[in-house]
């Protein structure tokens, strides 16, 4: 498979229900729980209450037993229980930075793992969410870029690294409590391991779940996905999520994309840009996010701030200045803070907002970019790395 071929999700997804035992609810769409609970005997004249009151439970108070939901008969909960499980990915480890930012590794269906990382801020709290188990993309900064692609994750397992951030920070409601608009999670980023818009109907089906407002009742404008640049599905995402985009860009001529990130070669710098420039009104979403790692004597240059802002003129746009991650064996180095402070500059000047990305969870490998689940890590050894990053 080259870096940029479509990833097909019947090959690369596993099926939500197995061979053999129960059928797991998380993920499923309201519609497709419905479609079950009927096939599995509910009445059709039911199903639309029960998912209603099945989808509170799971996604509103966070229940994993059906024995809790008290709102239905005990003969129907046995039922369910019998044929039904409430399952979110394993927590395997879990780690907290020194600034607080916690990293998890979690493992899923196949003994895969991904990783998931919560950043809390002052007033709010965003999670980085995984959609692929490793990568196609092949981005050269990117430490995740290293580990191949195993598959796309399901629904269930999107959503379910929410859920999970959810336990850990305690943050279910109880039932009939008054209702605490106070959010320790309050934000998504689909900018974890993958690339989204390679697992589109996944995501979708896993954001619906977090925007709906009798479940998790995030707001479309506090989910963020990232993408290289997938053109074709920019369209469909402003049309059926809705959310608000980010773009990881990088790079103001194509062939020092082409390098950096080489989906480029497919759907280059213009392309790109044209396809950005109707997705604020589609999605009604106030600004595009443009990412903006910053190489040392790679992509840092007055002239290359200068480029960035007539490149994305007319786009309503904010860009964030990254400063770069570095990880074992990476080929680039960070710029110099003197060079992203001029760089930031020169963008604020022609009226975008540019702010720098304080890099949070270092320590931890937890920082943008840094990402690998620690079975695919422990494979390489440090020289492995170096040698295919061209460092020997």
């Amino acid at each position: 498979m080259t870096a940029t071929a479509p990833i097909t999700q019947d090959v690369m997804t596993i099926p939500r229900k197995m061979p053999e035992g129960p059928i797991n609810l998380v993920g499923l769409t309201r519609d497709g729980m419905r479609e079950i609970l009927i096939e599995n005997g509910t009445t059709e004249k039911q199903a639309k209450m029960r998912v209603g009151q099945i989808w509170q439970w799971i996604y509103q108070w966070g229940k994993r037993d059906f024995d809790e939901m008290t709102n239905l008969s005990k003969a129907f909960r046995a039922e369910l229980a019998e044929k039904f499980m409430i399952e979110v990915p394993e927590v395997v480890t879990r780690q907290v930075s020194e600034d607080g930012t916690r990293k998890y590794l979690v493992k899923i269906a196949g003994g895969h793992e991904v990783e998931v990382v919560y950043i809390p801020e002052e007033g709010r709290g965003t999670l980085c969410v995984s959609s692929q188990v490793g990568c196609t993309l092949t981005c050269s900064f990117c430490h995740t870029g290293t580990q191949k692609l195993v598959r796309n994750l399901t629904a269930g397992e999107i959503i379910g690294q929410v859920m999970l951030a959810r336990d850990d920070l305690d943050e279910w409601p109880e039932p009939g409590a008054p209702k605490d608009e106070t959010r320790l999670l309050s934000n998504i980023v689909l900018m974890g391991m993958g690339e989204p818009l390679y697992n589109f109907e996944n995501v979708r089906d896993a954001m619906k779940i977090a925007m709906d407002p009798e479940g998790i009742q995030l707001s479309r404008r506090r989910i963020t996905l990232s993408t290289s640049g997938v053109v074709p599905e920019i369209a469909r995402t402003a049309q059926e999520i809705g959310c608000q985009l980010a773009i990881s860009f990088h790079a103001t001529t194509d062939e020092v994309r082409d390098k950096l990130v080489p989906i480029n070669k497919r759907w280059n710098i213009k392309v790109l840009v044209e396809a950005l420039r109707a997705y604020p009104r589609v999605s009604n979403s106030e600004r595009i996010t443009f990412e903006y790692v910053m190489l040392e004597g790679i992509n840092d240059s007055e002239e290359d701030a200068h480029r960035l802002v007539k490149l994305i003129e007319g786009i309503p746009a904010k860009i964030n200045l990254i400063p770069f991650n570095e990880w074992p064996g990476a080929p680039y180095k960070r710029s110099s803070g003197n060079r992203i402070h001029r760089f930031a500059d020169i963008i604020y000047k022609a009226g975008y907002a540019s702010p720098i990305r304080k890099p949070r969870g270092e320590d931890i490998m937890a920082a943008c970019g840094q990402l690998k689940s620690a079975t695919e890590r422990s494979r390489k050894s440090r020289k492995e790395i170096a040698a295919k990053a061209g460092l020997s």
